[in-house]
């Protein structure tokens, strides 16, 4: 039985992350006698922190996972840069020669999975796992916040990541919330089962990554394999049209905007929604704004309920909880003197958010322009997913496309909105853009991670908004 939050906050808050017997019986090998304690848990020596336990981890992961950008690299390259930033010690396939505690292991990603199930397996709180084809890290945010404790940055949802945020995870944290995602056939399971959930949660099923996937069917059912983790379906948390295709609204808590849904979107205007459930109305404030995040948080409230906790503590938070990349406002103003609304949606994308973001950004007022970029891993289906983005677009003052996929919506685009097009977004002449623009308005990035997530493209374009504008 899982202590009570009161009881597990009264642990002692300097106690170290792992002893070092710890790791050692974690990873099935011999301590080092006298092995310090560690504090946190590394992979990449730019981000290791005094104190750490530093993973040396292979660049590619071999037949087991699938990533799109295997390392060149091997972390045992590292393992002296990692010594030089102060770690407490190494995880190792291979005894390294310098003066650094280290334990070896077989296969130092194995080693990391067992120390991800080692966490599990002494941790006293409740887990949540979320998994879906958009909004995870910021259901993640939404749902930490809403506990009062702090989730890992970022989308740390795959066979790497998932293990690492459960090794941080400290044994007397009250909550704990992961995210859990998927671009190949039976990714989330596994993980899921490693998370061993007390609460998991589906949040939608769009074809993102549907080039890796025999169907959409297929894709529902991967994305629904994370209830396989649970004890009880009624500990599962599904969007409402997801759970009727599968038959299982009478077995789940569900939300959405039909009326069927355990917490409905009853009502949303500007970032203020009202919901309808099981206990009545509840009025709250939707972080960022929007009928996406107004669903987030909608996920949020069913998983309070589905933890036994109060659904209020989601009413109330702060629109800064919505990650970097996903929908952030940033307001810039010209030295010309005029003002831009810059939409931050660069993380990624595919047809539905896409979908969305323009019809949220076709809803405001004055000059509206897009700078979109193709969505990756849509299959034979990705000429016709991009034409169709061009009808969400019809509102709009101007688009700009980036990207081979994406050329199938410039073309199909009237000519009055083409504002150009450019394979790449380093390739865009932002100083030739700016000088088509007005002196204020609103621009929207969005499109898959490679296409704007690298490079700076964001920062580039915020000083060509501010510099450029005022040279006219």
């Amino acid at each position: 039985m899982n202590k009570s939050s009161d009881q597990i906050r009264s642990a002692e808050a300097d106690a170290p992350l792992w002893r070092w017997a710890e790791l050692a019986d974690a990873l099935g090998c011999s301590a080092v006698a006298g092995g310090p304690d560690v504090n946190g848990i590394s992979i990449d020596t730019r981000s290791a922190n005094p104190g750490d336990l530093f993973i040396a981890l292979a660049g590619d992961p071999g037949m087991r996972f699938f990533t799109s950008s295997p390392g060149q690299r091997d972390g045992h390259e590292f393992v002296a840069a990692a010594a030089d930033a102060g770690v407490a010690g190494a995880v190792v396939t291979q005894r390294q020669h310098m003066d650094l505690p280290q334990l070896e292991v077989a296969d130092t990603l194995d080693g990391l999975w067992a120390l991800g199930a080692a966490a599990v397996t002494r941790h006293q709180g409740l887990r949540f796992a979320i998994t879906g084809s958009s909004g995870k890290t910021t259901c993640k945010a939404f749902l930490a916040s809403a506990l009062g404790v702090t989730a890992e940055p970022g989308s740390m949802n795959n066979f790497w990541g998932v293990p690492v945020c459960l090794a941080r995870t400290p044994a007397s944290a009250p909550f704990a919330v992961y995210e859990v995602g998927t671009n190949q056939p039976g990714e989330i399971e596994p993980l899921a089962r490693l998370v061993a959930p007390q609460v998991a949660v589906l949040l939608n099923v769009h074809p993102a990554h549907l080039g890796n996937f025999a169907s959409l069917d297929a894709l529902h059912e991967e994305k629904l394999s994370i209830s396989n983790s649970l004890e009880s379906k009624s500990n599962f948390v599904c969007e409402y049209s997801v759970a009727l295709a599968a038959g299982l609204t009478e077995q789940v808590l569900t939300f959405g905007d039909e009326s069927g849904a355990t917490v409905r979107v009853r009502e949303l205007v500007g970032d203020r929604v009202v919901f309808e459930t099981p206990d009545g109305k509840l009025s709250a404030r939707v972080p960022g704004g929007g009928q996406h995040r107004a669903l987030t948080l909608a996920a949020v409230v069913a998983s309070l309920y589905c933890a036994g906790e109060d659904p209020q503590k989601a009413a109330d938070l702060p629109a800064s909880l919505v990650p970097k990349g996903r929908g952030n406002e940033l307001l810039v103003t010209t030295v010309a003197g005029g003002h831009w609304v810059l939409l931050d949606d660069s993380y990624n994308a595919n047809p539905a958010s896409m979908g969305a973001a323009l019809d949220t950004l076709a809803a405001a007022t004055g000059p509206r322009y897009a700078i979109l970029g193709e969505m990756l891993e849509l299959g034979e289906q990705s000429h016709d997913y991009h034409l169709a983005l061009a009808s969400h677009c019809a509102q709009l003052t101007g688009v700009y496309c980036v990207g081979d996929a994406c050329r199938a919506l410039y073309d199909g685009l009237p000519e009055h909105q083409r504002l150009g097009y450019s394979e790449r977004a380093a390739d865009i002449d932002l100083e030739a853009l700016m000088r088509g623009l007005p002196e204020s308005g609103r621009v929207l990035v969005k499109g898959s991670n490679r296409v704007f997530w690298q490079g700076d493209f964001l920062a580039r374009l915020t000083a060509a908004l501010g510099d450029k504008l005022g040279e006219k």
